[in-house]
């Protein structure tokens, strides 16, 4: 007999909403269910740690919204270190402040490996929460909107980065609110903005989650029935708390097959899973309208003065390639990587690959800056590249794996067989 909680239908539908909400917050990844299983374990790292930021602030919007920021310094030896390396006359005041900005049903908790890395090579690192999302408040529900979006980050600026050249870093909606945030303020763009990352992004134009079956198929669920089941569980938020708790191992195995393309730690997929889940779910329901023919493709132009690194997964189907073609295709000079087994948490999936294309971007944009080099009559570049470190480390792991499961297969064998051995010796004598 079924448990009374599994047979309430309430509790039913909001385990239907659990499905939901992770498929579509993590990015409804391709169907690769057992997929290198035995690496997992062996993944498993105990760097994964939030960042405590040097300082912690509160910015109030124009709407009465308090953002909750965090800001990372470089040590003196580092960012004297980074000037040398990159800025005409070595002045540490001339190196970028680096803002990062997360997506939908994210947090600046996303970007825990990028703050370590980047402010270790002495650059000041700005993240913040957006509203709604992990430690800023709700908004009006008509709030949530990408236009918003972009005047939220410029008030996050004002207060924490008011002068100095910048370079932005937006991942999926929020690389669409570095797009609203340049349309809507263009001075500041041209002005102080050096280098733009746009991370699993969209600028619009194509339907989002258009990369297969799978996709579609959770697109169409999600159009049809999230609004409907994410609105009145959203006014009761102890059953969606009572049925994660009930269903953890479920929604572990939802965003570790959503989120990422290749083997990563469970301690990664568990830090996924709160971020991801822990965000409200009238916030969810509020902001899946605001990707309805949602296009910002005109804007892109506005960034053609600066330094472009366009970063996405082969396999990631919330926003795939072919969106982020479409921003190669309007800024003269951007450098498009692909990389191969990586979905739409990439930053999370293949940090140390994503480190390293940041810290290039930043150290040209800089010397770009410095030399005066116009970006634009840059040529384009397009590539795909395999984060062959973590192959490498993934196949060894296998193989280990592999041996030991062959080694305890053999072992019984061996046994039975001396057993045998010792049986026929006893009774000959």
């Amino acid at each position: 007999m079924s448990p009374s909680w599994v047979r309430n239908p309430v509790v039913a539908v909001a385990a239907g909403a659990v499905g939901v909400a992770a498929a579509a917050a993590a990015g409804i990844a391709a169907d690769r269910a057992g997929k290198h299983r035995a690496a997992v374990a062996a993944l498993e790292t105990a760097d994964l740690v939030d960042v405590v930021p040097d300082e912690e602030h509160v910015v109030l919007t124009d709407d009465g919204v308090a953002l909750h920021v965090e800001i990372d310094l470089p040590t003196e030896a580092a960012a004297a270190a980074a000037a040398e390396r990159t800025t005409a006359d070595g002045r540490r005041e001339a190196l970028p402040t680096v803002v990062l900005t997360h997506g939908y049903c994210l947090s600046l908790r996303c970007w825990t490996y990028q703050r370590r890395a980047l402010a270790d090579a002495g650059y000041r690192v700005v993240t913040w929460d957006q509203r709604g999302h992990g430690r800023s408040a709700r908004g009006d529900v008509s709030s949530y909107v990408i236009d918003r979006l972009g005047q939220d980050l410029d008030a996050v600026l004002q207060a924490h980065a008011p002068d100095g050249d910048l370079v932005l870093v937006g991942h999926s909606m929020g690389g669409m609110t570095v797009i609203a945030l340049g349309e809507q303020y263009p001075e500041l763009l041209r002005d102080r903005v050096t280098g733009v990352a746009f991370v699993g992004t969209s600028p619009g134009g194509l339907t989002l989650a258009n990369g297969g079956r799978i996709a579609t198929v959770a697109r169409t669920l999600l159009n049809r029935f999230g609004p409907a089941v994410l609105t009145p569980l959203s006014t009761r938020p102890q059953i969606f708390a009572d049925i994660r708790r009930a269903a953890r191992d479920v929604e572990l195995f939802l965003v570790e097959q959503n989120s990422f393309a290749s083997p990563v730690p469970r301690s990664v997929v568990r830090y996924t899973a709160d971020i991801l889940l822990g965000t409200p779910l009238d916030v969810i329901n509020g902001f899946l309208k605001t990707f309805d023919g949602y296009d910002k493709r005109p804007v892109l132009a506005q960034f053609r003065h600066a330094m472009v690194l366009v970063f996405n997964g082969r396999q990631d189907i919330l926003t795939p390639p072919a969106h982020s073609d479409l921003i190669v295709e309007a800024i003269p000079g951007a450098e498009h990587i692909v990389v191969n087994d990586a979905g739409h948490v990439i930053m999370l999936e293949h940090p140390e690959l994503l480190n390293q294309h940041l810290l290039q971007l930043i150290e040209r944009a800089t010397r770009a800056e410095a030399e005066d080099i116009n970006t634009a009559s840059q040529p384009r570049v397009r590539r795909v590249v395999t984060d062959v470190a973590k192959a490498r480390r993934v196949r060894r792991l296998e193989q280990e794996a592999e041996a030991l499961v062959r080694s305890r297969g053999k072992a019984p064998r061996e046994r039975a067989k001396s057993a045998g051995h010792r049986g026929r010796s006893s009774r000959g004598a």
